[in-house]
């Protein structure tokens, strides 16, 4: 944001900038460019329609000005019109509001002399900035002002004297004249009068000229004293400017910094369960329904360590690494320069070169009507989405780019501290979650048995595969290693849930780090990303939740909290705080960060716990920590990214043609390869085709589990498959309760029926079991592929696209 020049009180400057302006519950503050000037204030949307369009005035002659906190204020006109305004900063609202009130001031003193002859100069004082020859002339050209109207006056004397002699002289000639008694009377109260004007009207001549001679006697001590006044106001100000500052800062340390609710401040205390962690979250939900930031009570808060900190040996403090005082070296490169068996670099083979775009996105019209008189008459599950509300990727590539910043994990391969590791491991978390911020677009969903390698070996050292194991409900099973000492696996199943403005998009399932070097195996679950404006506006995601990354070898843990984003909240959008403790519960790491832009650590030197009387009787903990050192930043996206869906540099290849893939690759499915090449309406019917022939598939599958599971009742059971009328879309449907109502089903004799979602189908690279850490069901890789793939032989695979 540019920053505005300083007020200037003159009528014919103007004060201009940028201020966001609240429009509706829907949009909610929206950046607009405010000018001031005489006397009104009036906003644009952009600078370059000043010239021409207005979005609307306020005359500040009868506007009154509310400051409400720190950053928002508001300015109404008596009910007609109320702008809710906020800047960017104290010192940005403290110098409009400055603006705002002189601008006022000086409208109401010209609609106050709006009758006059408009001669006047304005007395208000000029401004701070002004130049000592300017406010010299100002005064002396006031002092000629008055001059000039005791010269009228003078002028008016004069004649006043004149007149009245002539009128003496004519009443004395008539005195002169024999008349009665009462006449005589008459005219000596009249010769009076007029002598007593004119004295009255010298005394009042004297009176200015006495006045004109002592301002210009004391002219020069009026220009000193204001002088001295303007100086002192401009200290005034430069001081106000400072505090603000300092304000803001110290407003940044112990209320916009790491928090983390009381129950996660010992992990140690864990054994209670999720419930006190579901009760914080009920907490935030609160606040983020009545938008009231201010009751956000921070009850984690960093502040500087003290500089004695940096010269001791940290063994007393944290126990974590015995050379803390190197705070002008990040933690990864001390460690690594301490691991004498870290790997050297190696010359490696010459990578292949990539492409680096893909065609621009057409830009259709989407007609839902169209869309709407195509599906009357058909069944809800067989209605086709159209390809204009995807981008031309599958969720399989989409899992895939989780890998993008895979050299944090590299890097935590080598640390020889597992806190440090876990930090890595954080970092690379918050990571995956950065290419979302601008993907509003739905990657296709994949058809059972569908696969994704990514083979990155002389790039990055790693190869991952990834498989549609489950359609009912949708599961996708992941599996990468690393030549670097790595090994990441996991099993996704999406829940949604529609909740009339925006949709939540649940992400089901564990996500398990395995080290080889040191055997640390870490285990966490993915947010809730929510899409927001589904219905009405422009569409944005947001990524809310916790986090618990937990070491299974050490017991150390890392709680990260993602906070939901809030129109009336001070922190910064996407904030993202976490700390990594022992397994005693003990602080050793803090990070913050945004999830779409960059993510900082800092070590904990020392931890005070604060008392148990604060906001909900929480506890507040302050951290005194070193200095924040930066452990990942986001890759700036590719030139034209806005015409590629917004892709990164790793998105812009994953579907790019490969010959030695599998047949069952994203990259050989024909209408995502068709709406990549802009040719959507052969990618709608080839869509529309692929789901079909999965859906013949799947009832063939059916009718053979039926058939192997109850011979005697073949007939009954392929005429329920048939003539259920929940035949599932292969592309859309997410919600395993449709399989529970098919379960439900009654077949002969009152028996159930479990057709439906019953089948025999089995992963082809992929193993369901059961995982020993956290008792779930997963699928893990079995081997096969990549002995299959330097064969070249491909016949196991199904023949899906």
């Amino acid at each position: 944001m540019s920053e505005p020049k300083a007020p200037t009180p003159t009528p014919g400057d103007t004060y201009k900038g940028w201020l966001f302006k609240w429009t509706n519950y829907i949009k909610g503050y929206q950046r607009r460019w405010f000018v001031l000037s005489n006397g009104l204030l009036s906003y644009y949307r952009t600078q370059a329609e000043m010239g021409h369009t207005c979005r609307g005035t306020i005359n500040l002659a009868t506007a009154n000005i509310v400051v409400e906190d720190s950053c928002n204020f508001i300015i109404s006109n008596g009910g007609a019109q109320t702008y809710h305004l906020k800047a960017s900063s104290e010192v940005e609202r403290q110098r409009w509001i400055t603006a705002l009130e002189l601008a006022k001031a000086k409208a109401v003193r010209m609609q106050a002399e709006s009758d006059d002859s408009g001669d006047e100069c304005p007395m208000s004082p000029p401004p701070a900035g002004q130049s000592g020859a300017s406010r010299n002339s100002e005064v002396q050209s006031t002092l000629r002002t008055l001059g000039s109207k005791v010269e009228d006056l003078s002028t008016c004397n004069d004649l006043i004297a004149k007149h009245g002699s002539a009128l003496q002289r004519s009443l004395s000639e008539l005195e002169g004249v024999k008349l009665g008694g009462d006449t005589g009377d008459k005219i000596r109260q009249v010769t009076e009068r007029a002598t007593l004007f004119r004295i009255t009207s010298n005394a009042m001549i004297n009176t200015c000229r006495d006045f004109l001679a002592l301002a210009q006697a004391h002219s020069k001590r009026w220009q000193k004293a204001l002088q001295a006044e303007r100086e002192q106001r401009v200290r005034l100000e430069e001081t106000l400017e400072q505090l603000a500052k300092q304000h803001n800062h110290l407003e940044r340390a112990f209320r916009g910094a790491t928090v983390l609710p009381a129950s996660q401040s010992n992990p140690a205390t864990d054994s209670k369960g999720p419930s006190s962690g579901k009760g914080d979250a009920s907490d935030e939900d609160d606040e983020n329904e009545f938008f009231d930031a201010m009751e956000d009570v921070q009850e984690f808060i960093t502040v500087p360590a003290d500089p004695k900190y940096h010269r001791r040996s940290g063994s007393n403090v944290s126990g974590i690494s015995s050379e803390i005082g190197m705070d002008d070296q990040s933690l990864d490169e001390q460690s690594l320069a301490s691991n004498p068996e870290s790997p050297q670099p190696q010359e490696l083979e010459p990578v292949k070169k990539r492409r680096t775009r893909i065609p621009d996105k057409p830009n259709y019209s989407l007609n839902l009507w169209s869309i709407m008189k195509n599906c009357i008459g058909k069944e809800l599950s067989k209605i086709p989405m159209p390809v204009n509300f995807n981008e031309p990727i599958s969720m399989l590539q989409r899992l895939s780019e989780d890998l993008e910043y895979s050299e944090l994990l590299d890097k935590a391969a080598k640390c020889q501290s597992s806190l440090e590791q876990l930090c890595y491991v954080a970092a690379f978390t918050v990571s995956s979650y950065s290419t979302t911020v601008h993907r509003t677009g739905k990657p296709f969903n994949p058809l059972l048995g569908e696969t994704f390698e990514l083979d990155r070996r002389y790039e990055s050292g790693y190869r991952s595969l990834c498989e549609q194991v489950s359609h009912h409900p949708p599961a996708a099973a992941h599996h990468a290693i690393s030549e670097r000492g790595w090994t990441l696996r996991q099993e996704i199943t999406l829940a949604s849930k529609f909740r009339g403005k925006y949709l939540s998009i649940m992400p089901l399932g564990s996500i398990h780090c395995i080290f080889e070097k040191s055997n640390n195996h870490y285990t966490w679950k993915k947010v809730t990303t929510t899409v927001h404006n589904i219905i009405v506006g422009k569409l944005w995601i947001d990524q809310s939740g916790e986090i618990d990354i937990i070491n299974h070898q050490t017991g150390d843990r890392c709680h990260l909290k993602f906070a939901p984003y809030s129109y009336f909240s001070r922190d910064v959008a996407r904030k993202v705080t976490g700390v990594v403790a022992d397994k005693e519960g003990k602080a050793h790491y803090v990070l913050s960060g945004t999830w779409d832009e960059k993510m900082e650590f800092s070590r904990v030197m020392q931890s005070s716990r604060g008392g148990e009387n604060g906001t909900e009787g929480r506890q507040k903990t302050v951290y005194q920590t070193l200095k924040a050192r930066e452990i990942w930043k986001k890759n700036p996206l590719p030139d034209g990214a806005e015409n590629m869906y917004y892709f990164s540099d790793l998105a812009l290849t994953l579907n790019e043609q490969e010959d030695s893939v599998a047949p069952t690759d994203s990259r050989r499915r024909p209408d995502q390869r068709l709406m990549e090449q802009g040719r959507w309406e052969e990618a709608n019917a080839e869509k529309q085709r692929l789901e079909e022939k999965q859906r013949s598939v799947r009832r063939e599958r059916e009718r053979e589990a039926a058939r192997t599971a109850n011979p005697t009742d073949e007939t009954v059971i392929e005429d329920s498959i048939n003539d259920t009328p929940l035949k599932i879309d292969a592309e859309e449907t997410t919600s395993s309760d449709i399989s529970s109502s098919i379960d439900g089903m009654e077949g002969p004799y009152g028996s159930p029926v479990k057709s439906a979602h019953q089948d025999n189908y089995r992963a082809l690279w992929f193993e369901r079991t059961d995982d020993p850490l956290t008792g779930e069901q997963t699928h893990v890789y079995k081997g096969g592929y990549w002995e299959a793939k330097d064969h070249g032989s491909w016949e196991i695979c199904p023949d899906i696209f």
